[in-house]
């Protein structure tokens, strides 16, 4: 189909079909398409043209005047033509290059069940900011080195959406990474650059091959757990875990007894040296 580009609107070239009116003798459109169509007698110079722009890189071409005597126009919105899917919408920065294993974190709850969920397996936490033009430089690599290690977990947590989140979990400077592994929780965190990439390429290094740790994920600490459920605009909840009796307590050791003795053998040191004055 032959597009034209005019202003803020698109024109599509559509067939249409001549019919006799009866009464009058004129031209009838078999099938009318609701909106404004432009006259044929208008396009009385146009060329064949070619003209770029940016509609999926589509080519946009003007049509000569004798195609243009066959067909008619019809004005479409280009917002009409973004929500018909006839052009698509251009991914955003962060949403462009992702891997398997990287996730985009939906809510505080999300967050702390993909870290429990994740097994002994390497999670890496990566806070960013649409509005960052250090995350968006550092994304690409990030991208890159989430293909070169698909047996690690990226979480993606969009700054702007959950900020209440972040802030309850004291991050304040982007981009942020934190590096979980299994029952040992929280193993490092950091912020970093595109100029300081060095720094997330040697914690990967460091934690991506450590040995495995026995039981179950940690995830989150428990006073972070506690702030996020005292947060009132997040819709999470946390019940402490009981605290378990120690099967083998140690018996704690009584000063009294020693006090006593050593008074008794200062009292009797004091006897002696009366006794030897005497």
């Amino acid at each position: 189909m032959a597009m034209v580009l005019g202003k803020s609107y698109l024109f599509s070239a559509c067939d249409y079909s001549q019919k006799k009116n009866q009464e009058g003798g004129g031209p009838l459109y078999s099938k009318r398409i609701p909106g404004f169509c432009c006259s044929r007698n208008r396009f009385t110079s146009l060329k064949m043209m070619a003209l770029r722009c940016d509609f999926n890189a589509q080519r946009m071409v003007y049509l000569e005047r004798e195609i243009l005597s066959k067909r008619r126009f019809h004005l479409v919105p280009i917002k009409a033509q973004i929500q018909n899917g006839l052009i698509g919408k251009t991914p955003k920065w962060w949403e462009t290059g992702l891997q398997p294993n990287m996730k985009e974190v939906t809510s505080a709850q999300d967050l702390v069940d993909s870290l429990l969920n994740a097994g002994d397996k390497l999670v890496i936490v990566d806070f960013y900011s649409p509005s960052c033009g250090g995350c968006k430089t550092l994304f690409p690599k990030i991208c890159q080195l989430a293909k070169m290690n698909p047996d690690l977990q990226f979480l993606q947590v969009n700054y702007e959406e959950h900020k209440s989140m972040c802030y309850t979990l004291n991050v304040h400077v982007l981009p942020f990474f934190r590096f979980y592994r299994g029952s040992r929780g929280r193993v490092c965190q950091f912020s970093c650059t595109n100029a300081t990439i060095k720094k997330f390429k040697d914690a990967l290094a460091k934690y991506a091959t450590d040995g495995c740790s026995l039981g179950p994920a940690k995830g989150l600490d428990e006073k972070e757990l506690l702030a996020l459920a005292a947060n009132k605009d997040l819709s999470f909840t946390y019940k402490p875990k009981p605290v378990q009796p120690d099967p083998n307590p140690v018996p704690e050791k009584e000063d009294t007894p020693v006090l006593k003795t050593c008074l008794n053998s200062k009292e009797s040191e004091e006897k002696s040296l009366v006794g030897a004055r005497g």
